[in-house]
C-alpha cells in the first residue's frame, strides 16, 4: 500500500468504531469442516419457526419437556446438568426476530454437527412481560418445533439457571450406524 492509499484509507475510515465481540455462538467442539454453513437467504427460506401471537408462560413455571418415548431417568439426568454440553447460543438482550434466526441456524449447524448436548441462553426477566420471559415463551414454542430435540429444561445455575435451557437433541442416523459398528467390535 501507498502512502496516497493509505491517506485514502485513513480518510475513509476515521469516523469508523470497531464492532464488539458479537459472537453469540459458542462451539465447546470445533465445527466440522465439511458441511458448509447455509446461506441467510437460504435459512430464511425454511425457517420454519413460527412467528406472531404468543402465550406468555409465566415466570413460576420452569421450562420442560420431554418427546413421547423419552424416559424421565434422561430428563433428570438432563436437569441436573449431568451430560457434557457441546455447544451454546446467548440471545441475551437480542430482538425476537433475531433469536428465531439465529437459532435456527444453531440448531441446523448442530444437526449437522451431530452434537447432542445445547444450552441456550435467553436471560431471567423481573416480570412475565419482561423481553427475556418473552424470549423465553418463544423458546418453548420454537424448540418442539424441530423434530430432533427430546427434551428441554431449566438449567442448573452454574450455567445461567432460569435464564438459560439444556436442549437434548436425538442421536443422528450416522450417530446410531456408529455406535452400532462400535458395539459390533466390542461383542466379537
Amino acid at each position: 500500500m501507498n502512502l496516497d492509499d493509505e491517506d485514502l484509507f485513513r480518510d475513509a475510515m476515521g469516523d469508523v468504531t470497531p464492532l464488539k465481540d458479537c459472537a453469540n455462538t459458542q462451539w465447546l467442539r470445533s465445527p466440522s469442516t465439511k458441511a458448509p454453513r447455509p446461506t441467510q437467504a437460504n435459512d430464511e427460506q425454511e425457517n420454519f419457526l413460527t412467528r406472531g401471537f404468543l402465550d406468555i408462560i409465566p415466570l413460576t413455571t420452569p421450562l420442560e419437556y420431554k418427546t413421547e418415548g423419552i424416559q424421565q431417568g434422561v430428563l433428570d439426568k438432563l436437569r441436573l446438568g449431568k451430560y457434557p454440553l457441546d455447544a451454546s447460543l446467548n440471545l441475551l438482550r437480542q430482538p425476537i426476530e433475531t433469536c428465531r434466526k439465529s437459532l435456527f441456524s444453531f440448531m441446523l449447524q448442530a444437526r449437522k454437527q451431530g452434537l447432542r448436548n445445547l444450552l441456550i441462553i435467553h436471560g431471567k426477566g423481573r416480570d412475565d412481560e419482561a423481553h427475556a420471559n418473552i424470549v423465553r415463551s418463544y423458546l418453548a414454542r420454537w424448540l418442539t418445533q424441530f423434530d430432533e430435540v427430546q427434551s428441554f429444561c431449566v438449567a442448573q445455575p452454574q450455567h445461567g439457571g432460569a435464564g438459560a435451557l439444556y436442549v437434548s437433541l436425538r442421536k443422528t442416523d450416522q450417530a446410531r450406524l456408529d455406535n452400532r459398528e462400535r458395539h459390533a467390535k466390542r461383542s466379537r
